[in-house]
């Protein structure tokens, strides 16, 4: 008598050999999903794993693999000399599918927290930038340019470590080495007065904004803000609850006494003195002094922002608001993103020491530390003097490529676009000629795969000036000058269809 060759026919089952994936777990999942979705019904017998090979030219092996993955997490039962079924367990656990004229014609709107709310529907029209180093894009390094070779061997002789520390939790407040490899940094380089102990060590500079505000902020505390400004601070102040009041800036940086005549009982203020995102401005020693005594006053705290202070061509380096703090009201962000590369997601604060038994506090209590290797691997590279070498080195080629971009715009682009020369950082800004929008001249450009971001992107509320922010740092020279040829074809195109 032939044996009958009974089961569910599962022909719609795809497999892909090309993929990376291996071809049991494909089936694996495949199956699964049949069941879950109720294509398959509970108690029904599955075919014979010989079957099934055959079916979909696979090897028993194969089809064996995957179904005691199945019959591992209860979704088929193994009957002695009667087969596999699928479990009678799913009939009762899979949520019932609506009928089809009770499902809504409209997808669920999920209710956000008031906070969220206003910031989706003041910012949702802003969409994350491209982050590939092409013509014009923000906040990117040289990655061309990278001592990969020396990062290598550190990483390498970190990874043949003691498993305790590649593949355990980090220290909440960070690496011990790293902590004081970055006070002796900022001491030597940046002037400022600290120890080890007021460093934490972060997952980039955005969750020390969002720490900073979790901790010092109550939900409508008034935050004096940048206008333009930051726009990660930005999200990450507004996620921690903050009303932020925008205060303009001009050629000194952040205007005090406007923040003054709008809030003066603010709690918290957030500034980039050394470099101001997006407009490149250094803060004035009379404006720093006159923030200090309005926070001192308003009993309010103040974050500094200083992401590419390291970076300066100028004569002589911005100095850091810290540097010049006898208050004691300034909590210092920095980042490793621009100096070495983003993808290590690695940060720092300094709290002032009146605050770093409440970040220890709260740090151990709700922080998981960043891993340890990354950042052992970065205290050696700070130790060995491989990041004062790179920094130097970078300086000059960030002052290259800011010249390269300047002297191409001065010969390309005419009275189209006045590209404003920078002292330091890794973009600058552009001033367009009135005629032109600063919108429709950005996705024109984004057409062509150029990237420049409207200056209007990081405000808060319009203000009068108009023009584009424009990366170099992690553009090649011969880079550079093409996305300026181009950028000059969309803006002339622009003015002739009277923008």
């Amino acid at each position: 008598m032939v044996k009958r060759e009974g089961g569910a026919l599962l022909l719609s089952i795809a497999i892909d050999r090309a993929s990376a994936r291996p071809i049991s777990t494909q089936l694996y999942m495949a199956v699964r999903d049949l069941m879950l979705a109720g294509a398959i019904a509970p108690g029904a017998r599955l075919p014979a794993s010989r079957t099934l090979a055959r079916d979909l030219g696979l090897s028993r092996t194969t089809v064996i693999d995957a179904f005691d993955r199945l019959i591992a997490e209860g979704l088929v039962e193994a009957r002695v000399g009667s087969g596999a079924f699928v479990s009678a367990v799913l009939k009762a656990e899979r949520p019932r599918q609506p009928p089809v004229e009770a499902v809504s014609p409209t997808p669920h709107t999920p209710h956000l927290s008031e906070t969220m709310r206003w910031a989706v529907d003041r910012f949702s029209d802003r969409p994350r930038l491209p982050h590939a180093p092409r013509a014009f894009v923000t906040a990117l390094p040289a990655f061309d340019v990278f001592p990969m070779a020396q990062w290598a061997r550190l990483a390498a002789k970190h990874w043949r470590g003691d498993r305790e520390s590649v593949m355990g939790y980090g220290a909440p407040f960070g690496y011990a080495p790293l902590r004081e490899a970055v006070a002796a940094h900022l001491r030597a380089n940046r002037g400022i007065a600290c120890d080890g102990g007021q460093i934490f060590i972060v997952g980039g500079a955005q969750q020390a904004f969002h720490l900073i505000g979790s901790v010092l902020l109550n939900p409508g505390d008034k935050v004096w803000f940048e206008n333009p400004g930051a726009i990660g601070a930005r999200n990450s102040l507004l996620a921690s609850g903050a009303d932020l009041v925008p205060v303009p800036v001009d050629g000194e940086g952040l205007r005090v006494e406007e923040g003054l005549r709008r809030v003066r009982d603010f709690r918290l203020a957030f500034v980039t003195p050394s470099h101001h995102q997006p407009l490149g401005h250094v803060m004035s020693l009379e404006r720093r002094f006159a923030l200090l005594r309005s926070a001192e006053q308003a009993g309010a705290w103040i974050i500094e922002d200083d992401y590419d202070g390291e970076f300066f061509f100028g004569r002589r380096p911005p100095p850091t608001l810290k540097s010049v703090d006898r208050t004691g009201l300034v909590i210092y962000v920095g980042t490793f993103s621009k100096s070495l590369f983003p993808a290590l997601r690695l940060g720092f604060m300094l709290v002032p020491p009146s605050l770093v038994e409440t970040f220890e506090r709260v740090s151990a209590a709700f922080v998981q530390g960043v891993p340890t290797s990354n950042q052992a691997i970065v205290a050696d590279f700070i130790d060995e003097g491989h990041f004062a070498t790179h920094i130097r080195r970078m300086r000059r080629i960030y002052e290259e490529r800011h010249d390269t971009l300047c002297d191409a715009a001065a010969r390309e682009l005419g009275d189209l676009l006045q590209v404003v020369r920078s002292d330091s950082g890794l973009h600058t800004i552009g001033l367009l000629r009135d005629d032109l929008s600063e919108i429709a001249v950005a996705r024109a450009a984004a057409e062509r795969d150029i990237t420049v971001s409207p200056i209007a992107r990081f405000s808060i509320e319009p203000i009068a000036l108009k023009g584009l922010v424009l990366g170099f740092g992690g553009i090649p020279p011969a880079a550079i000058r093409r996305g300026v040829a181009v950028l000059g074809e969309v803006l002339r195109n622009q003015v002739r269809r009277g923008s």
